[in-house]
């Protein structure tokens, strides 16, 4: 009787753990093996199944992003495998850490994320994401300091299904891919979807900045204005859409923001600067991409901002771009920038003149400048010398 009552106790005992063996694997199934803080890839998808028959059914909007490591087998190639999963698991807690009470996150595979919005539209989602894009610019781990990453943003449309749904983000990554990363995109075809839109209702921000680089540096301020109007005419000789030319305004508007970061010993010394001066001067970019991108629908402008001192032949600043790898917005403002420098006084040399200013254009085409660029530019000021205008 006793040897029964033990191992009943026994039976009772064992089921109890293989109860409790099967709760935790389940529980392991539905995380991440890696970055046990996210969803695993199969829970993702149980989970974008049941938000969008809910968003089918109540009516209420969804929208689903993929996050994607700029260059990552090159990070692996570069520092080793050991410091790319560090890097992979930094990224991924970042992710989970940011991603809000109501959304999810999962790893949807090597160094690919997915990102499930509930009642949430194409703007709240991209501004959600920039943000997350902005801190891993920030971001060090195994010895890799920065990572950026391209984003695709899909909403969900009536009738459409999950597996639709997923593409559709899975293509507007691949265009933020094409477009040279550091960027997300919304399905639909234009970067930073409702970024125009953004700047015609909130161009008292837009202003606001400008101002604020006006009161920094009054040539500063004075010569992004001059540029504006000019890039805008080369853009439209370029064939450039409407979109994209107002898009290279604010960035002409706004190129040189990110000089309120360098010090006014330099940003205000009269004579040449020293390497080390210059090696401070030459973050500016990179700082006021970070302003930018803090701003919800400013990402694509942000972009051009950071790359505005890449040069053709790719030995630019800060991220060494070649060619067509550069943002056209950034070739375009690189030229007129360069162009409006040349024709202006500056306390330590005299302005050059038109025609001396053209050689140094035509001169550096296919080395400093994009070739198509310049010619565009020099056949606009050409035209206007023409009409008996002045160049700008």
């Amino acid at each position: 009787m006793g040897d029964r009552k033990r191992l009943s106790s026994e039976l009772a005992a064992a089921r109890q753990r293989i109860g409790e063996l099967e709760e935790d694997l389940s529980r392991l199934s539905q995380r991440d093996p890696l970055i046990p803080s996210l969803l695993s890839l199969s829970a993702f998808r149980t989970q974008l199944d049941l938000d969008v028959a809910r968003g089918h059914r109540y009516e209420r909007p969804l929208t689903v992003a993929l996050l994607d490591i700029d260059r990552f087998r090159h990070l692996n190639l570069e520092h080793g495998y050991a410091a790319g999963d560090a890097a992979l698991v930094a990224v991924g807690r970042l992710i989970a850490d940011r991603t809000r009470v109501h959304d999810l996150a999962c790893r949807m595979g090597g160094d690919e994320f997915g990102f499930l919005l509930p009642e949430t539209g194409a703007a709240a989602a991209t501004g959600a994401l920039e943000r997350i894009l902005l801190e891993l610019e920030d971001l060090e781990a195994g010895g890799i300091r920065g990572i950026s990453a391209s984003v695709g943003i899909a909403t969900l449309e009536i009738g459409q299904k999950p597996e639709s749904v997923l593409a559709a983000a899975r293509t507007a990554l691949e265009q933020a891919r094409a477009g040279g990363g550091r960027q997300a995109v919304v399905f639909g075809g234009s970067p930073e979807e409702g970024e125009t839109a953004f700047q015609l209702g909130h161009g008292d921000v837009i202003a606001a900045l400008a101002s604020a680089l006006q009161e920094r540096d009054r040539y500063t301020g004075d010569h992004s204005e001059s540029v504006v109007d000019l890039t805008a005419r080369v853009g439209e000789t370029l064939a450039l859409d409407g979109e994209e030319i107002s898009r290279v305004r604010t960035a002409a508007l706004l190129h040189d923001i990110g000089k309120v970061g360098v010090p006014d010993e330099i940003l205000h010394k009269p004579g040449p600067l020293t390497e080390p001066e210059w090696q401070i001067m030459r973050q500016h970019p990179a700082i006021g991409e970070r302003i930018l991108r803090a701003i919800p629908g400013l990402g694509a402008v942000a972009r051009i901002v950071r790359h505005e001192h890449e040069r053709w032949d790719g030995k630019g600043y800060p991220d060494s771009l070649v060619g067509a790898a550069i943002p056209v917005g950034s070739r375009v403002i690189l030229a007129c920038d360069a162009y409006h420098a040349m024709t202006s006084d500056r306390p330590y040399r005299k302005a050059m003149k038109h025609a001396e200013a053209m050689a140094e254009l035509t001169g550096n085409a296919g080395t400093q400048f994009d070739p198509e660029v310049v010619q565009a530019l020099v056949g606009y000021l050409f035209g206007r010398r023409q009409a008996g205008l002045a160049a700008v």
